[in-house]
């Protein structure tokens, strides 16, 4: 298991001027926009992903 993901980039502006926030673990700063925002592992779905039509991309 690693120490901590980070994020690559900004959730709001997009930017990959982030540092870790002081508000502790998961917490994220953003240099460019200012906003501090917060990451957290919820789990694995217990249904796993499906696919609906047997491959390919819809649009």
């Amino acid at each position: 298991m690693s120490e901590r993901a980070a994020p690559f980039y900004c959730p709001y502006c997009g930017d990959e001027d982030l540092r870790p926030g002081e508000q502790g673990h998961g917490a994220w700063e953003c240099g460019a926009c200012n906003r501090a925002f917060q990451l957290k592992f919820l789990g694995l779905l217990s249904r796993g992903l499906q696919r609906n039509d047997g491959g390919g991309d819809e649009i």
